[in-house]
């Protein structure tokens, strides 16, 4: 690679966002090769889209920056049985989630520049913003430097994926990764989702009917977090009623209160001091039983018949679930079977 030409990249993984990440650094003129296991169920469907598959291997080791957007869990054995051997001196390895360094689960090579590349939305989201000339806000961040540019290379993998459109933020390895985690598990899936069913299960328990408090506890929550997306908390107030604003003023902290914080503290404290890490790694090594069985007990949860059967007859529905094709899970929850 000359110091005026495009960086040669290969994505490894074509799940969601290995999808969007290759067809926008295409689109943005980069010479991209997808590394995926041969016969795969994904390989028939980055060669659909043009693009060039080689196995993982020889993949990695054409690329200038090697882009591992594979499940977090599948990373450590990938990088350590095919990467490591195949990719270049000097090259640059590139993560979208800095969880296994962080967590001490890959160790680099050291001749490599090693950086980080996350966009603060799914795949289908990164796409579908830089076809619309926009962008998803991402953060990047520089582990080893040991070319002098890794910086450079993260930019201009951040560009051409539409991330530098909306000034993208220098972090670090453990802040992406702790931050990220955090908000997943106190706030975006793990509070939201719990908060919801709480809500729900209250008003049943109190004799209303279960198809209102569907609409109340779960279906509505899109019309505010709409209204936080676009403008904040300000936003929110200025669109709600004032019987609203007074109820949630007057009201909220009886939900998130100091135990709601202290807890909130307790989540922050096991990512920090690797608890979290350690039990996933123990329980996907494990055969992933009990974490089936939880995801099992969330899909069965009484809240989900009610709004399968409301949701039946929200017709959009239909059109706008069917306008990403398909590539609805990102790749860091994607099955291992499709990740190289």
């Amino acid at each position: 690679m000359t110091s005026t030409s495009k960086p040669r990249i290969a994505i490894i993984g074509y799940g969601s966002q290995g999808r969007a990440h290759a067809l926008n650094l295409r689109d943005s003129g980069f010479d991209v090769t997808i590394g995926l296991r041969p016969g795969g169920p994904t390989e028939l469907k980055a060669k659909a889209d043009g693009f060039a598959v080689k196995a993982p291997g020889e993949a990695a080791a054409d690329g200038d920056i090697v882009a591992i957007l594979t499940p977090d869990m599948v990373q450590p054995q990938l990088y350590g049985e095919v990467i490591e051997p195949n990719i270049r001196q000097g090259a640059c390895l590139l993560f979208a989630h800095g969880f296994n360094v962080h967590y001490g689960q890959i160790t680099p090579r050291d001749d490599l520049d090693v950086v980080l590349v996350a966009p603060k939305g799914p795949g289908a989201l990164v796409r579908r913003e830089y076809e619309i000339g926009r962008g998803v806000p991402s953060v990047y961040a520089i582990h080893q430097d040991r070319s002098g540019n890794a910086e450079q290379l993260a930019l201009a993998y951040c560009a051409g994926i539409g991330g530098a459109r909306q000034n993208a933020i220098r972090t670090t390895f453990q802040e992406e990764t702790e931050t990220d985690l955090f908000g997943e598990q106190a706030v975006l899936c793990g509070g939201a989702t719990r908060l919801v069913q709480a809500g729900w299960e209250t008003l049943v328990e109190a004799g209303y009917q279960p198809e209102v408090a569907y609409y109340e506890c779960l279906h509505e929550l899109k019309l505010i977090v709409d209204l936080f997306y676009e403008g904040g908390i300000t936003r929110m107030h200025e669109f709600i009623s004032e019987t609203a604003q007074y109820g949630a003023l007057t009201r909220g902290d009886y939900i998130v209160d100091a135990n709601t914080r202290a807890q909130m503290r307790k989540v922050l404290a096991e990512i920090q001091d690797g608890t979290f890490a350690r039990q996933w790694i123990a329980e996907y090594a494990a055969g992933n039983a009990h974490y089936k069985a939880m995801k099992q007990a969330d899909l069965d949860h009484p809240i989900e018949a009610i709004g399968k059967k409301l949701r039946a007859n929200m017709k959009w529905l239909a059109s706008s679930q069917a306008a990403p094709a398909k590539p609805a899970t990102d790749a860091a929850s994607q099955p291992q079977s499709e990740a190289a």
